[in-house]
């Protein structure tokens, strides 16, 4: 409040000028906190209503106590609804588009001057599929979308987002697991081989299946259709999936977590 009457006074009581005025102080006061570690924010996780469409926005800032501050959670929550109903599909696209007036860009430095903490749109994710489900756990912490060929049950696909946010799976299965990652786990593998002494001597054939099947328990705790379901560690997840509808299965999915 006192802010805003010390711009008013500023600017000779003309609200459109105060209002600049508020905008350009944000803008000082974001390149000012620029160096600023944002570890804290929000995670909001939200589907359209047909459920065709999902997007997860993280929206960082300096402290666990704006985190937690209902109109900071609320901002993010409308920024969101604007991805959606705006269809944006990048975060450049977001941070352009207009919300209530002005840039998603502009409004964050309104944030800024109002509260006074280093705040940004960090992550931007978009999922489109035949059903896509939203999940956010802990506190606006970690956000998850999943996205299916078709319709399938509401709480098996809350379980399955569920397993996202708890096991962080890096691909949904092993061909598609990115070529960087597979290399760092060969040469990681291969580096275990190379120091065990029991190793020392073996026939190379030996070493290459024992290189293999390291690598596979790697892609079996680490990709998701392959990872032990949490609820029933007896069956894959992919098992689970199959066991609630055959004819579906998972197209992809995307988790933001916070730190």
């Amino acid at each position: 409040m006192m802010d805003c009457r010390k711009a008013l006074v500023e600017n000779d009581g003309d609200f459109e000028k105060a209002i600049d005025f508020l905008r350009k102080k944000g803008q000082k006061v974001a390149a000012l906190r620029s160096d600023r570690e944002t570890k804290e924010g929000v995670v909001i996780a939200k589907t359209a209503d047909d459920h065709t469409a999902g997007v997860i926005i993280c929206l960082s800032c300096e402290t666990d106590f704006v985190a937690k501050n209902q109109d900071f959670i609320a901002f993010g929550q409308s920024v969101a609804d604007l991805a959606l109903s705006v269809k944006a599909d990048s975060l450049e696209a977001l941070s352009a588009a207009s919300l209530d007036g002005a840039t998603v860009a502009d409004k964050l430095n309104d944030q800024v001057a109002r509260i006074g903490e280093k705040i940004t749109l960090s992550r931007f994710e978009r999922v489109e599929a035949g059903y896509v489900t939203a999940y956010i756990h802990g506190n606006y912490r970690i956000g998850v979308l999943a996205g299916f060929t078709k319709a399938v049950d509401a709480e098996a696909a809350k379980d399955i987002t569920m397993q996202i946010a708890a096991m962080n799976p890096v691909a949904t299965h092993a061909d598609a697991v990115a070529p960087e990652v597979v290399e760092r786990e060969k040469a990681i593998v291969l580096e275990q081989i190379k120091n065990d002494p029991k190793m020392a001597g073996k026939p190379d054939a030996m070493l290459d299946k024992i290189a293999e099947g390291k690598l596979n328990a790697f892609f079996k705790e680490n990709t998701l259709l392959a990872q032990a379901f949490v609820k029933d560690s007896s069956k894959s997840v992919a098992d689970y999936l199959k066991s609630v509808d055959a004819e579906a299965s998972i197209t992809e999915f995307r988790r933001v977590a916070i730190g």
